[in-house]
């Protein structure tokens, strides 16, 4: 996208436009603007109309979803953008908060509520002053530009976005790559673990995206525990998946190659590196019948 110019509506802000022009601001950065748009403006290429305009034309950056039929499925503006940079299926599989942001501005907080099978109060009682105060400055602003506080923030809020959606899905991928599916048996059943290798060089975070993993793979559901490269060590973290109740790591606290594991029972960490001692721990975790 080469825009110069990013345009949405004044009056009232929503989250959806906020957060469509943060995430413009992360590929682009460009002055904001908030004011109705002219017909030029939504046949100018290079200026951004977003959640105004009745019209959805991605090719001259046009993202406004008003005209859409009622029955068509929940789309937002930011919905718009993301599909048109490739990142809306990892942001609707990995970003709890997009469907019901996509919900409450199409169907209204009062239908939102009934899809999510809770009580209208219960959802005005997650906003907090983050939502209030950043929306309620934009409503107020005409224009934003680069230096102004709420531009800046903005920025900060689409480049995280951003990178976290490119940045896990390379995670994904890599975990894809190298991890192993181990089936542990015991004399009263068996169970499944997602193994992670250790490969130089280490990951900051070695556990991170494996839940988010799971719950796109088939096997995922059949899972119960983790074993993991210690970022702290040259040995292994062990932890349940999903809180399961069938391993508890405090009945391996004793063992000589355990150095640490919690009272509640949900994760150890062991020197160990060799898999058949990893299982061997494993298999000493599980709760029998």
């Amino acid at each position: 996208m080469s825009h110069t110019l990013i345009l949405t509506h004044p009056g009232s802000s929503h989250k959806d436009e906020f957060l469509a022009c943060c995430v413009l601001l992360a590929v682009k950065p460009a002055p904001i603007v908030r004011r109705e748009p002219a017909a030029s403006d939504l046949d100018d290429p290079a200026i951004t109309v977003v959640d105004v305009g009745g019209r959805h034309e991605p090719e001259l950056g046009n993202f406004d979803h008003h005209q859409f039929p009622a029955d068509h499925p929940p789309m937002c503006s930011l919905s718009l953008v993301l599909q048109h940079l490739g990142l809306y299926e990892d942001a609707l599989a990995f970003c709890d908060w997009l469907e019901p942001v996509e919900w409450i501005d199409t169907r209204g907080p009062q239908e939102t509520s009934r899809w999510l099978g809770i009580g209208r109060d219960t959802l005005a009682k997650l906003n907090s002053p983050v939502d209030v105060t950043l929306l309620r400055r934009f409503a107020s602003a005409s224009r934003l530009d680069q230096g102004d506080t709420l531009w800046q923030i903005m920025r900060w809020i689409g480049d995280d976005l951003v990178a976290y959606l490119k940045s896990l899905r390379k995670r994904l991928d890599y975990i894809g790559e190298i991890c192993e599916f181990w089936d542990i048996d015991t004399d009263s059943g068996s169970f499944k673990i997602l193994y992670l290798p250790r490969i130089d060089p280490l990951p900051e975070e070695p556990s991170s995206g494996l839940g988010r993993y799971l719950e796109r793979h088939p096997n995922g559901k059949n899972v119960i525990g983790l074993a993991y490269p210690d970022r702290r060590s040259r040995g292994y973290g062990l932890s349940r998946h999903n809180d399961h109740p069938r391993l508890d790591f405090t009945r391996i606290g004793q063992c000589d190659d355990v150095h640490f594991a919690h009272a509640r029972g949900f994760v150890a960490k062991t020197s160990a590196t060799d898999p058949e001692r990893l299982r061997e721990l494993l298999r000493l975790s599980w709760i029998g019948e």
